[in-house]
């Protein structure tokens, strides 16, 4: 852990969200140095894109919502799946979950959201671990947030077939993305819908529309 946040200090620095300025996040300028300069510190290839340094557009989004409705997430046990740099995570922290689990398969994810939780005076637990590939839900959850995950068809499957046991279960859904090519639109309803900006080095354009969708009843 204190190599991993050593790493992520030396190659981000601590900013302010652009569309969530109560926050901060350690951020890096542009993903492909991050993510040549990581495999050659770790000496592997083929690792994940650095996703966790930097706040993408639903995220930022999902973050702006929970905190402009913190209602959403007052009170309750909330999960934030493929949590990358735990910006949600510490938008539902800061809205009043009663807890709150973010989950990613990387291990420098998990490190930079505990430094970004600990950095914005939150308290998020930061789990390794693919829970999309568990059966069961962790007990007690009645919130469950994911933004920025459909980019790729299996992932989005996986996340979409995770979301329908959680619902089947009574848990509450919320997503955050603006459009990409797998999110199931036709299983979504907007709730609300902002200009994410910033986000020339990451996306086709620097200004997003990105919405917060919930599932249709």
């Amino acid at each position: 852990m204190v190599a991993a946040a050593e790493m992520i200090a030396e190659l981000t620095e601590l900013r302010r969200v652009p569309l969530v300025p109560e926050i901060w996040l350690h951020q890096a300028g542009e993903p492909v140095s991050v993510w040549q300069r990581v495999e050659q510190a770790t000496g592997q290839t083929g690792l994940d894109p650095p996703f966790w340094a930097f706040a993408w557009p639903g995220g930022q989004a999902m973050a702006r919502y929970l905190l402009d409705h913190p209602e959403t997430a007052a009170g309750r046990q909330v999960i934030d799946l493929a949590s990358g740099s735990g910006l949600v995570a510490i938008a539902a922290a800061r809205a009043g979950a009663a807890a709150v689990t973010a989950y990613d398969v990387d291990p420098l994810a998990a490190a930079a959201i505990t430094m970004n939780a600990t950095a914005n005076d939150v308290a998020v637990r930061a789990v390794c671990a693919d829970i999309l590939g568990q059966d069961d839900l962790p007990g007690g959850v009645d919130l469950l947030l994911v933004a920025d995950a459909f980019y790729e068809r299996d992932l989005a499957c996986r996340v979409m077939r995770f979301l329908g046991r959680a619902r089947a279960c009574g848990v509450a859904v919320l997503v955050g993305d603006f459009g990409r090519a797998y999110l199931p639109r036709d299983c979504l309803r907007p709730l609300a819908a902002y200009d994410v900006p910033g986000l020339g080095a990451l996306e086709d354009r620097d200004v997003k529309r990105t919405t917060v969708w919930a599932p249709h009843p």
